[in-house]
Formats: structure tokens, C-alpha cells, sequence
């Protein structure tokens, strides 16, 4: 696991974003495909405004996954993950391959289960990652699931995650945030040949201390990523304000 840290969330989106363009443009010429994870909020509009500028990146060979979405929520609302993708990046590159989206809207076994047996036929080579200020990774929350196989679960969000999402902007009320997600788990999340997490703002700083000088622990959801050989994270000084020297 490799740590850099640069001086605002702008910085450190670009270098994240540069960072996986050149991994996606490798996966291709040695594979002749890319399969990809993109994550969502804030922390990613730099990055993927870098992926959508790279005109080199053939995106007729990208395949596309994202991690997780709420129950319940439907694809209008502001908080939807994949209004998100599709505003922000599909409707940008029109030329990918593919995308699989989570719908949260329908059964949520019935749809994990159909999530999964695609992801299971493309082994993910690049995934863009961020961390919760509860240390969540995707929408795993403390105590994490760190011994379920299936890519995609159903789980309950806890109130520190929930209030983040209030107080984001994404919803008027805690009571509309939803209280449950379809998430991808986090040992499909450490499948993936290379991790690229991005985690600005002072907000996030106790989440990343935890997650890079703790023990790895399911109390410390992305603490997992210490064990992952080719994980990059990316900070700014703000969210690495409480790192030991």
C-alpha cells in the first residue's frame, strides 16, 4: 500500500485520476479489455473529470461496475448513485462497453444475486474507492462482513453513515435516508487487481488514521486495505492531519 498526500481535494483528484487512467490504458493493451469499479461522491469529480479528458483510454474495451446503492431510492432522486454515473460519467463517454448498475429499487436478493453472477465473469483490474468518515468502505459500516464471498449484500447503514449522507446535502431529513443499501462486499472490493482510494477533507481525517496505523479490524472497515499489495491511497493535507510521522 502506497500513501500520497498532496495539498487540496482538487490535487489529489487529478493525481487519482491520473493514476487510473494509466492503469486502465495498461490493462488494456495487456488484456485487450479493462474492467473497472467507480465510486461516487464528491472525492471523485476531479478524478473522473481526468478519465473523461483522456482521449487515449479506449472505452469501446472498459467495462464498468459501481459499488453499492440505497434501497428504496429511485433512480430521479438526488442521491442516487447511479444518477450520479450517468449524469457525471456515462452520459460522457458513450462509447463504453458496458455498465452494471445497481437497481435498488425491486427486490434487493433478486438483485444482488443478478449483480453478482455478472461480476463474477469479469475480474476486476482497476477499482476507484473512497472511505466514510465512519471508515466504511463502499457501504460496508463497522462491524464490517469480512468472510461473505458474495460480491453483493444487503446492509443495514448506521447512523454515523446515515448522518453523513444528511449532512452532505443528499437528503432534507435523517429520517429519508434510507436505513439500508446493496453493497459491493469487501472482499470482492480486495479481488480487484489494483485499488486506487481517494479520501479528502478534514472530516475524514479520524477514518484514515484509523484505517492506515490501526490494526486491521472489521471495527475499521477500510483498515482491510493494508493488506491489499496494490492499493494507492490519495489524501490532502486536511485528511491526513492526524497521521503519526
Amino acid at each position: 500500500m502506497q500513501v500520497h498526500i498532496f495539498k487540496n481535494p482538487a490535487e489529489l483528484g487529478k493525481a487519482a485520476g491520473e493514476k487510473a487512467a494509466i492503469l486502465i490504458k495498461n490493462t488494456i493493451k495487456e488484456k485487450g479489455v479493462a474492467n473497472i469499479i467507480l465510486a461516487t461522491g464528491a472525492s471523485q469529480f476531479e478524478t473522473l473529470k481526468v478519465l473523461i479528458n483522456d482521449k487515449a483510454i479506449e472505452w469501446d474495451k472498459v467495462v464498468m461496475f459501481h459499488l453499492d446503492e440505497y434501497i428504496g431510492i429511485s433512480e430521479i432522486h438526488n442521491a442516487s448513485f447511479r444518477k450520479y454515473l450517468k449524469e457525471r460519467f456515462l452520459a460522457e463517454v458513450p462509447a463504453l462497453n458496458a455498465a452494471h448498475l445497481i437497481n435498488g429499487e425491486g427486490d434487493p436478493a433478486v438483485e444482488c444475486k443478478r449483480i453478482s453472477d455478472i461480476i463474477h465473469n469479469h475480474p476486476i483490474d482497476v477499482a476507484l474507492v473512497g472511505i466514510g468518515e465512519n471508515g466504511h468502505l463502499a457501504f460496508n459500516d463497522p462491524p464490517a462482513d469480512f468472510e461473505t464471498a458474495e460480491p453483493y449484500i444487503i446492509v443495514a447503514l448506521d447512523e454515523d453513515c446515515r448522518r453523513q449522507q444528511l449532512n452532505e446535502g443528499w437528503f432534507a431529513t435523517f429520517d429519508e435516508v434510507p436505513s439500508h443499501a446493496i453493497s459491493m462486499s469487501i472482499r470482492q472490493i480486495m479481488k480487484s487487481a489494483y485499488i486506487i482510494c481517494s479520501v479528502p477533507d478534514e472530516r475524514k481525517a479520524k477514518a484514515v488514521k484509523d484505517c492506515l496505523q490501526n490494526e486491521v479490524s472489521n471495527l475499521f472497515p477500510s483498515s482491510i486495505l493494508q493488506q491489499h499489495n496494490n492499493c494507492n491511497i490519495y489524501l490532502d493535507t486536511a485528511s491526513a492531519s492526524l497521521l503519526n510521522d
